[in-house]
């Protein structure tokens, strides 16, 4: 019988690494049945609502059950969508005028899914939340088994449309090989959970639902290629080349250099204290979240704690820098204390640093606050930023930072504007840290969680890599360092281009760091330059990533 013959699937790499095994496809969504008549409107009312907090209790489980923090606090938000008491009432209103509970419960999710889609940035990437939300709610009113992984019995490569957070928390990396989703982009929560679990992983790849379970595949987390029709030889060729692969980077221990010794920090991206791992593998933090203090609050955190959450991360690190982003929120990512209008455009309107034009007292209690933290834990805290656009901005917030005894103080570089001026900025600052993804979102004017855009969103983009290399020069010509924190400083591969544009720290996932330590190692700092040529002067990311790959096998 004539082996199988491959096929190649391509999509967007978003979490590297390699496997091989069987497909097998995520179940859909719980199909509606044909409405009924409501007799007991009362009745009816009762069963939406107790299917709403069906699916609210199931992701508050999941929740407290997740080990990792940063699936805990996706979950703990989606519960909270489910138990909105907005949601709720308009589904109760629907049941009132004459619907059954699980198409009151479909109507319902689908206006929100609507409105999230329509007010676009941060808030669209909540859609895809909502209708887990959707599915949970009715499968539980129409009696059916919550929407949940396959279970073949062994090893497997998981295919889906999207995924949802609840389904990608408790996955086993042992069981689960591989990720491979026909929607997303490289800041869905698919792409951030991949990276935590570190599973290969490659979305936005148009045909793979078409493959038939139980096909023999290889997946490529780097290059975004799956491979289908392969026989089992090649898939245990596959899977023995990526053991030795994880078997090396296990052993790879120290600080960030290349192969002939020029310092690159490798930091992590943390929410809190709780997301330091046991003996981490970073040289320090290069983004702590601070706005994990303030979702879904009604009131704004108290100074004691504040100062409290601020000082467990700087006593965690006490020899190592610990960069600290002041609240990144705004109409795209609401909190209800701040009291913010709506926005047509919100990812265009007040976001980040642009809040304290409207509520200056919020910034500096948070200033306050990390002020008092460096002083009971003797550390000297780093603290940027988000969405600065001028030096205006940048001169503003360093003066607000420095009457306070902070030191160190920087900004994100989110917009193309920072870019293009960074010298100006650093005339003002102390360094600068690059965040990719809204980098990119602002530079191609390309929502970060459109699936059909998915292209312009890659970081390899040349166009991006020039606003990096812009940023990096501005720093080598101040004397003042320039990281990348955004999630292209977990791509392995990337990580020598950007080493080679001039950037001097790269913050990542804790689960990322080994792999890019490793690849920073088997390349001297001229490679790495020679890398950032060829990216930079490639047609599109495809051809900059197959050229630095070659050049990298060289």
């Amino acid at each position: 019988m004539p082996e199988p013959a491959p096929g190649v699937l391509r999509g967007l790499g978003i979490s590297p690494g390699r496997a091989a095994g069987r497909v097998h496809t995520m179940a859909g969504p719980p199909l509606l049945p044909a409405p009924v008549p409501v007799a007991d409107t009362d009745a009816e009312t009762a069963r939406a609502v107790r299917g709403l907090e069906s699916a609210a209790g199931e992701l508050a489980a999941r929740a407290q059950g997740a080990a990792d923090p940063t699936a805990r606090e996706i979950l703990e938000a989606q519960a909270m969508i489910a138990a909105d008491p907005m949601l709720r009432e308009s589904v109760e209103q629907r049941v009132a005028a004459g619907s059954d509970a699980a198409h009151a419960i479909d109507a319902a999710c689908a206006e929100q899914r609507e409105a999230l889609l329509a007010v676009g940035g941060y808030i669209a990437e909540r859609a895809s939340d909502l209708d887990d939300v959707r599915n949970r709610a009715v499968a539980a009113v129409l009696g059916l088994p919550m929407p949940g992984l396959p279970s073949p019995g062994h090893p497997f490569i998981l295919a889906a449309g999207d995924l949802a957070p609840a389904d990608t928390v408790n996955l086993d990396p042992g069981v689960v090989l591989a990720l491979v989703t026909e929607k997303g982009g490289p800041t869905s929560h698919t792409a951030i959970l991949a990276r935590a679990l570190g599973i290969p992983a490659v979305v936005a790849c148009p045909g793979i639902l078409s493959v038939a379970d139980g096909t023999w595949a290889s997946v490529d987390g780097d290059a975004g290629e799956v491979r289908t029709g392969i026989d089992e030889r090649t898939a245990a060729d596959v899977e023995r080349a990526a053991r030795a692969d994880r078997d090396r980077l296990a052993s790879s221990t120290g600080p960030g250099r290349t192969a002939d010794g020029h310092p690159v920090k490798l930091l992590l991206n943390i929410g809190s204290a709780a997301d330091v791992p046991a003996g981490s593998p970073g040289e320090g933090v290069g983004l702590f979240r601070s706005e994990f203090l303030f979702l879904d609050r009604r009131t704004a955190p108290s100074h004691e704690e504040q100062t409290r959450a601020y000082e467990d991360v700087l006593r965690a690190f006490p020899d190592a820098a610990v960069v600290v982003r002041t609240l990144d929120a705004g109409t795209d990512k609401p909190l209800p204390f701040l009291g913010l209008p709506e926005e047509h455009n919100p990812a265009l309107g007040v976001r980040g640093l642009r809040v304290a034009r409207r509520s200056p007292e919020v910034l500096d209690a948070q200033l306050d606050a990390l002020a008092e933290a460096a002083r009971a834990s003797g550390a000297s805290p780093w603290v940027m930023a988000p969405m600065v656009t001028t030096a205006g901005e940048a001169a503003d917030f360093a003066r607000r930072a420095r009457v306070r005894g902070i030191t160190h103080v920087g900004a994100m570089v989110e917009v193309p504007a920072a870019a293009l001026h960074a010298d100006r900025l650093l005339a003002e600052l102390d360094f600068l840290s690059i965040g990719t993804n809204d980098l990119s979102q602002y530079t191609f004017a390309a929502d970060r969680q459109h699936g059909e855009l998915a292209d312009l969103l890659d970081p390899w983009q040349p166009a991006l890599l020039q606003l990096i290399e812009r940023c990096a020069e501005a720093g080598r010509a101040a004397g003042k360092p320039v990281g990348v924190c955004g999630e292209a400083a977990a791509d392995p591969l990337l990580a020598t281009v950007l080493v080679g544009l001039g950037v001097t720290s790269l913050s990542m996932s804790a689960r990322s760091v080994p792999a890019v330590r490793d690849a920073l190692a088997r390349h001297s700092l001229g490679q790495c330059r020679e890398h950032a040529r060829l990216a930079l002067t490639a047609a599109d990311p495809g051809a900059a990533r197959a050229a630095v790959r070659e050049a990298a096998a060289a």
